[in-house]
C-alpha cells in the first residue's frame, strides 16, 4: 500500500517538532556571524545521508532494516541494533524531560514536572500501543489541526524583523568543532530512521521524501534567522529559546487572544508526542525481535515505565544538556554508520546477484 503523502507528513512534522526549539539556540551560540553556513553545512549532511539511506533500502524491497542486518549476519546485526536500540532510548529519556522542563519553563510553572513528563509519555505510549497505522493516521489529523496554525505563526513572526542584521554574510568554519553546532544535528538525525522500520507495512516514493526535506528547508533557515534579524545576534544569544521568545512578541491587534505562543507550544508539543510515540514504536519493534516470548502490551508499559523512571535521575537541565551532549556522539555514528552500511550491503548483494545471472 502507496502512503506517500502520510509519510511525507510524518516526516515534516516530527521535524518541525525538533527544529523550532533547540536547534536556534544551538545554531546562534556556535558562529557570532554568517550563520548560512552552519545551516547550509547541516541542510546538505542531512540530504546526503538521507538520499544515501533511502537508496540503500531500495536494495530491499518489503524488508525493515532489522530484517537486513539480520539477514547479513548475527554479529553485524548485534553491532548496529544495539547501538541503534540504545540511541532510542537517549532520545526518549532527554525529549521527554527536555520537554517537560521546558513546558514548566514557558508557561505551566506551578505544574510538577512529573506530571508534565506522564502526560508526554502515556500519550505517546498509547499511540505507539495501537502500531504503526495509527502513528500515521494521528500524523495525518494533526497536520490538518496544527499546521496551518504552525504556517500562520511562522508567517506572523516577520513582524518585527531588521533585515539589517543578516549583515555581515563572511563567516568561517571554525564552528565546526563547537559544542553548540555538533547539539544542532539532532534536528537533523533525529527524523529519517523510521523509514527504514515501515517498509514492511507502506511503500512510499523516495521522491516525497526528498520534497519533505525540501519543505523544511525555509523552517531551518528561517528558525534561527528570525531571532537574529528581531533582536540581533548579540541578544538572541542570551536568549533561553530564541524563537519562542520572537512568538511571545508577536503583535496582532485583531486576534482576540493576547498570545499566540500557547497556540505554538501545544501546536509543537503535540508533534514532539507524535515523534515519541514513532520512537516508542521503533524500539519496540526491535525489542519484539530479540525477545519474543514477551507479550508487546508488557513491552510497551515495561519500556514507558523505566523511562518514566529513569528520567527523574536528571535532575536539572545542566544535566540534560550533558545527557545530549554525551548522545552527540551516538548521534553521529548513527547519522553516518546506519546509512552508510544499508546502502553497502545492498550494492553488495545487488553485484553478486549481477555476477550470479552472467
Amino acid at each position: 500500500m502507496n502512503k506517500s503523502l502520510h509519510v511525507m507528513i510524518l516526516y515534516i512534522l516530527t521535524h518541525l517538532g525538533l527544529i523550532f526549539f533547540m536547534y536556534p539556540g544551538n545554531i546562534i551560540s556556535s558562529t557570532e556571524q554568517g550563520h548560512w553556513l552552519p545551516i547550509l553545512l547541516g541542510i546538505i549532511v542531512h540530504f546526503t545521508f538521507l538520499f544515501v539511506y533511502m537508496k540503500g533500502l531500495s536494495f530491499f524491497p518489503k524488508k525493515d532494516i532489522i530484517t537486513i542486518y539480520t539477514e547479513i549476519g548475527k554479529g553485524k546485526a548485534l553491532l548496529f541494533l544495539i547501538p541503534i536500540f540504545i540511541y532510542f532510548i537517549m532520545i526518549l529519556l532527554i525529549t521527554v524531560r527536555a520537554y517537560a522542563e521546558i513546558i514548566t519553563i514557558v508557561f505551566l510553572s506551578n505544574t510538577p514536572i512529573w506530571a508534565i513528563m506522564l502526560l508526554l509519555l502515556s500519550i505517546s505510549t498509547y499511540i505507539a500501543s495501537n502500531g504503526v497505522e495509527v502513528i500515521f493516521r494521528t500524523g495525518f489529523l494533526l497536520s490538518i489541526l496544527f499546521l496551518p496554525i504552525i504556517l500562520f505563526i511562522f508567517f506572523t513572526s516577520f513582524q518585527n524583523v531588521d533585515w539589517r542584521y543578516a549583515i555581515p554574510f563572511d563567516t568561517d568554519f571554525l564552528f565546526i568543532t563547537k559544542r553548540h553546532y555538533l547539539e544542532s544535528f539532532f534536528a537533523f538525525s533525529g527524523g529519517f530512521l523510521f523509514l527504514g522500520f515501515i517498509q514492511p507495512y507502506f511503500s512510499y516514493s523516495r521522491k516525497s521524501i526528498l520534497w519533505a526535506a525540501a519543505i523544511l528547508i525555509p523552517f531551518f533557515i528561517f528558525s534561527v534567522y528570525i531571532p537574529i534579524l528581531t533582536f540581533g545576534q548579540a541578544t538572541s544569544a542570551t536568549t533561553f529559546l530564541p524563537y519562542v521568545v520572537v512568538v511571545d512578541a508577536i503583535n496582532i491587534n485583531w486576534l482576540m487572544f493576547d498570545r499566540v505562543t500557547m497556540f505554538f507550544l501545544l501546536s509543537l508539543l503535540s508533534f514532539i508526542m507524535l515523534y515519541l510515540s514513532l520512537v516508542t514504536w521503533k524500539t519496540l519493534r526491535i525489542l519484539s525481535h530479540y525477545i519474543p516470548s514477551i507479550k508487546p502490551v508488557n513491552q510497551v508499559i515495561t519500556l514507558s515505565v523505566v523511562v518514566y523512571f529513569l528520567c527523574f535521575l536528571i535532575p536539572g537541565w545542566e544535566d540534560i544538556e550533558k545527557l545530549f551532549w554525551w548522545n552527540t556522539f551516538l548521534r553521529f555514528y548513527i547519522l553516518i554508520a546506519v546509512p552508510l552500511s544499508i546502502y553497502f550491503f545492498g550494492s553488495r548483494i545487488k553485484r553478486k546477484g549481477k555476477n550470479e545471472t552472467i
